[in-house]
């Protein structure tokens, strides 16, 4: 074999190659179709945030309802990325006690409760 064609070969493997892990290539996302209205809220049984990855270049955002149908939201919509937020705001809890810290001079600091 010559190295002309041995040259080619190599090329042409080295471009199949970068178009099979090309980040914008979206044939390998969940989420083929998107849906641009939430529905009713307390339908939702489960969402999933699926981040950006070497094989699908955005973040998908897959709901669950009670009936076990799975669907695709939009994750630029506003109302998307509001009930996105509330999820992810940490809840403070009221059924915590603060703690007191209590030492003596011969012993090591201790909490109660």
């Amino acid at each position: 074999m010559s190295s002309f064609m041995k040259v080619f070969l190599l090329l042409a493997v080295m471009v199949c190659m970068s178009k099979a892990y090309s980040p914008h290539q979206s044939d390998q996302c969940l989420c083929q179709r998107v849906r641009n209205r939430i529905g009713s809220k307390s339908n939702i049984k489960d969402i999933q945030i699926y981040p950006a990855t070497i094989f699908c270049g955005k973040v998908e955002i897959v709901v669950t309802i009670n009936s076990g149908f799975r669907y695709c939201l939009n994750p630029k919509l506003k109302a998307v990325q509001k009930i996105i937020a509330s999820i992810m705001k940490p809840k403070t809890s009221t059924t915590a006690r603060p703690t007191e810290t209590t030492s003596t001079p011969d012993s090591t600091k201790t909490g109660r409760i």
